[in-house]
């Protein structure tokens, strides 16, 4: 465990800490939160999450809000704006599938609130796991690969079963904070 009992991964960095202690786990119900988080680790696919982590600003300003709606409208000259924008990940094909996302969530969205449809995988109630180590942590799960699946099949890209999983995590479809680390029962007592 990391100082004051916290999960391992979190470190010293302040942003991360911070992060870990106040976002990491607890339970998001939003639809564009929902949205942007998958976004976000769709880029962090090939690198560390504090690098997204630090640039997550930017990313919010240069993706005006990840609200679908302005997203999905992007074109060419967008994509340049974004290849040029030294504040993001300057990864075509990522920027290519975020706007493709946006599409596929307002497609979506007409049947089905996103928040709902990701939350359906763990019949709306967060999955309370117990691990007391970070070699216990799986990095997808069966629930995972079929969310991933099920995004695939609505379009979306990017959205492995290691990416949904850490999307789940962040978001609070499962509690995997340590056994030891004082969020674990915090993030639990949040779950609707």
């Amino acid at each position: 465990m990391a100082e004051g009992g916290r999960c391992d991964w979190c470190g010293t960095d302040p942003l991360y800490v911070a992060y870990h202690d106040t976002e990491w786990g607890v339970p998001e119900y939003d639809d564009r939160a929902l949205f942007e988080k998958l976004m976000l680790d769709g880029f962090q696919a090939g690198l560390s999450w504090i690098t997204i982590l630090k640039k997550r600003d930017n990313f919010r300003a240069a993706f005006e809000g990840f609200h679908p709606e302005t997203v999905a409208a992007y074109g060419e000259d967008d994509i340049a704006r974004l290849l040029a924008d030294a504040g993001i990940v300057r990864h075509r094909g990522k920027i290519e599938a975020t706007i493709g996302n946006a599409r596929a969530w307002l497609d979506l969205s007409e049947r089905e609130a996103f928040g709902d449809f990701l939350w359906k995988f763990v019949d709306g109630t967060p999955i309370q796991n117990r691990f007391a180590t970070m070699a216990e942590v799986p990095a997808q799960t069966e629930i995972s690969i079929a969310m991933s699946k099920a995004l695939k099949k609505q379009g979306f890209k990017f959205c492995g079963p290691t990416i949904v999983y850490a999307v789940m995590q962040a978001c609070g479809l499962v509690n995997d904070h340590m056994i030891g680390c004082p969020r674990h029962e915090a993030v639990k007592g949040m779950a609707r």
